[in-house]
């Protein structure tokens, strides 16, 4: 009777042993606080009113832009409306092509190269304001007002770190916000540290900043960098939770080593009782 009571008591010491040990490892990997996690938390408390007008990108060096020239006699626009081959099929024998607007690639200084009025300063503008400038200076060749219109090709944001599909995104409409590159990604994960989210920009002077952005604070539609520009890179860093289990993870053979033979030791004391 007395070996079965010692038994009995035995197992309820590894019962006891092995709960405080999930417990533990429970209390190690646990998730982030919720209060950490919903965007704009304090929306109700914002002014939106204070909000107008409606964002437009501003050409930068290394930009590429398509201009097109339309006219109600198209034999007028040819000379401002330039093409090259584009390869269409190829094979060892022959090569079809069908031409293509030419692109314009915005050099250093922010000019462009541009047929029949030569080198046009554009770094700063708008499309439309380019649209407007160009449109002024070849009216006289044209009996009524030609139609220009400016795209930009290469408008493209990154988005890496703790995102479900991080990468490259390249925007059709030229207008993104924060809150859409990262749709564009598939949201942050739940490890994404969201009151810490870096936002990485080079200025048309060749400088870089980096700027931190806190999504739990719904004043961010205020600031400045709530709507993107092209190039820019979003970094979305781990939360603490998210380190923590990295480590743990790091060390799961070595936890389970060490429990192993903690338990061995804890049985063979209990043995000796």
């Amino acid at each position: 009777m007395q070996n079965n009571i010692n038994t009995a008591s035995k197992k309820d010491y590894m019962k006891r042993f092995k709960l405080l040990l999930l417990t533990g490892l429970l209390a190690i990997t646990s998730c982030t606080s919720y209060k950490k996690v919903p965007y704009l938390q304090n929306s109700t408390e914002i002014d939106t009113t204070a909000i107008s007008g409606f964002y437009d990108v501003r050409i930068q060096p290394k930009d590429m832009l398509t201009i097109t020239i339309s006219s109600e006699k198209p034999e007028a626009a040819i000379p401002f409306n330039l093409t090259v081959p584009s390869v269409i099929s190829a094979s060892s024998k022959s090569l079809s092509s069908q031409p293509m607007l030419q692109s314009y690639l915005v050099d250093n200084d922010g000019c462009i190269d541009f047929p029949t009025l030569g080198r046009l300063k554009v770094d700063g503008l708008t499309k439309r304001e380019l649209e407007i400038m160009i449109q002024e200076r070849i009216k006289s060749n044209f009996t009524n007002a030609p139609i220009v219109t400016v795209r930009m090709t290469n408008y493209k944001v990154s988005v890496l770190g703790e995102v479900a599909s991080p990468g490259v995104h390249t925007i059709s409409n030229e207008k993104v916000n924060i809150f859409e590159a990262l749709a564009l990604s598939g949201d942050l994960t739940v490890h994404g540290k969201r009151d810490g989210v870096k936002l990485i920009r080079e200025n048309t002077d060749g400088t870089k900043k980096i700027v931190s952005l806190n999504l739990n604070d719904a004043n961010i539609i205020h600031s400045p960098y709530y709507y993107l520009q092209q190039n820019d890179i979003l970094y979305v860093e781990p939360n603490k939770a998210k380190a923590r289990n990295s480590d743990v993870s790091n060390m799961t053979s070595m936890w389970f080593s060490a429990t192993s033979l903690l338990m061995a030791v804890v049985t063979f004391l209990l043995n000796l009782l």
